[in-house]
């Protein structure tokens, strides 16, 4: 009797247990909770545009020859002044020749009627010749020493043309394939590209900004320097299609003087140091421009903000492990934080993690975690 009386009551206490299982709550709901990080934050507006060189000259001939040797390897860096391209230089050699000798015998003509004035001086006061005999000597002076300027002119002239058959680089940069090799005829003055250099360090970066923007950027110029709305050294960063963040930083260094009318847009321009040669002319690239003074916020992980209609809202969560639903005002993003400008407090449990099926009032099973200053840039 015993015995059945005991094993009845088993089977009573399992089945209750069963109901409870059945009828109760579901289990609390596994979520991550973090504190918002408070720190001082910087709002930057974000523009996409291309790298460009500060300086890109093509190279061309000023004298025609034959190309006698391209001293140079294609893709190479090179300084201002680096010896380019060789051209034939007998010819002009031979011009420059001829126009010394031609300077000497104008030389040899000016001292000669040199002579003849100084003597036409003591004879004219000795009323040995006539006025009019002097005016001839004298204007025969100043006729050769003339024709002495011009052939002087003459060898600057043939000098240069010498100079010229030695093609240097004009400036400091990295220099482009050969157009034309050795042994191919160049026709002088414009027409004949040989090769380009292009500027590597540092680069300009071109973007768009609205009107709007453009506004902002001004009105705090103007905050900072009362009565100068100057942008040239506002802080930019930049970034090229490979990098996360943005870890180039420069400035602007010049805005357009008015608004393009088709785009409504305003052309801004970043200068970058460039040591590594990563920002080649010609990339897209991000580029980003502080868009106001540092100030104190609370952040929170972007991905903790919901959106209900047009309403933002986070959980959070008290000391019972209960989540409310918490209507907030979201501000700027800084890389993968969110901005909050009203409705959370510094020391509340916000859910960061596992918000997808809350609802307010819900019990949850929090595992607490720590924001950290790395993850709000």
């Amino acid at each position: 009797m015993l015995a059945l009386l005991a094993l009845l009551q088993f089977l009573l206490s399992g089945c209750g247990e069963t109901g409870n299982a059945a009828n109760g709550a579901p289990p609390p709901a596994a979520v991550k909770a973090a504190q918002p990080l408070a720190q001082s934050v910087t709002e930057w507006d974000e523009y996409t545009g291309r790298v460009e060189a500060i300086s890109s000259v093509e190279v061309r001939a000023r004298v025609g020859g034959y190309l006698e040797k391209v001293n140079f390897t294609a893709g190479a860096k090179v300084n201002k002044g680096d010896l380019l391209f060789i051209i034939d230089a007998r010819p002009y050699k031979a011009q420059l020749n001829y126009a010394i000798a031609e300077l000497e015998r104008a030389k040899s003509k000016r001292e000669l009627a040199k002579n003849d004035w100084s003597r036409a001086e003591n004879l004219v006061k000795a009323k040995a010749i006539s006025t009019e005999e002097y005016d001839t000597r004298a204007k025969g002076w100043r006729e050769a020493d003339g024709a002495v300027q011009s052939a002087e002119a003459n060898v600057y002239a043939a000098r240069l043309n010498v100079e010229y058959c030695e093609i240097r680089a004009p400036i400091a940069g990295r220099v482009g394939r050969e157009m034309l090799t050795a042994g191919n005829l160049v026709t002088g003055g414009d027409v004949t590209v040989l090769t380009n250099v292009t500027s590597i360090d540092p680069v300009y970066v071109y973007v768009d900004a609205d009107e709007q923007s453009l506004l902002k950027y001004r009105r705090q110029a103007l905050q900072r320097k009362p009565g100068a709305a100057e942008l040239k050294g506002t802080p930019a960063e930049v970034a090229v299609a490979d990098e996360s963040g943005f870890p180039h930083r420069g400035q602007l260094d010049y805005v357009a003087p008015q608004e393009n009318r088709a785009t409504g847009t305003i052309a801004l321009r970043g200068v970058f140091a460039n040591p590594d040669e990563l920002l080649s002319p010609g990339l897209f690239a991000r580029m980003r421009v502080q868009g106001g003074a540092p100030y104190d916020a609370l952040l929170i992980p972007d991905r903790a903000v919901g959106t209900d209609q047009a309403q933002r809202f986070v959980w959070v969560m008290n000391q019972e492990q209960q989540v409310e639903y918490r209507k907030v005002t979201p501000g700027a993003r800084i890389g993968e934080m969110r901005v909050i400008s009203d409705g959370l407090r510094a020391g509340e449990w916000v859910v960061v993690e596992g918000q997808q099926k809350l609802r307010p009032g819900a019990k949850v099973n929090p595992e607490r975690i720590a924001l950290n200053s790395g993850q709000g840039t």
